[in-house]
């Protein structure tokens, strides 16, 4: 799937985040390595070290589905500056091998980064 697709996605995703703490909803949508796509969104709760965050919420889907290999994710925040993945979704995306990560914004803008240049000492067995 094309990048601008990934991002769409993503961002109508965002529309369904729970973020009543934050107020910064975030949409995430995958491509498995075998071209299917998972989206999902995140979120938070009161105690906030149960939240999830959109990127790993839509990784374990695909997982779920028997997906262990991701292709490439896309990420939209409304309420930050920018969707950078946090450093417990970096360690996620690398786990299930992402290629890239599309930065997306609310207005459709975005930019693409190589996975290795956001975690490039990635912890591993």
């Amino acid at each position: 799937m094309d990048e601008r697709t990934l991002v769409v996605e993503a961002a109508r995703a965002l529309e369904h985040a729970y973020a009543p703490y934050s107020n910064a909803r975030v949409g995430a949508c995958v491509e498995t390595a075998s071209g299917e796509t998972f989206c999902a969104c995140n979120v938070e709760n009161a105690s906030y070290g149960l939240t999830i965050c959109a990127e790993r919420a839509a990784i374990f889907a695909a997982v779920a589905r028997g997906h262990t290999r991701i292709k490439q994710v896309a990420i939209v925040a409304d309420g930050l500056t920018d969707a950078m993945p946090c450093g417990a979704c970096l360690q996620v995306m690398n786990e299930f091998g992402v290629e890239r990560v599309i930065l997306g914004r609310p207005d459709g803008s975005y930019e693409t980064c190589e996975f290795s240049s956001l975690l490039p000492h990635p912890f591993q067995l």
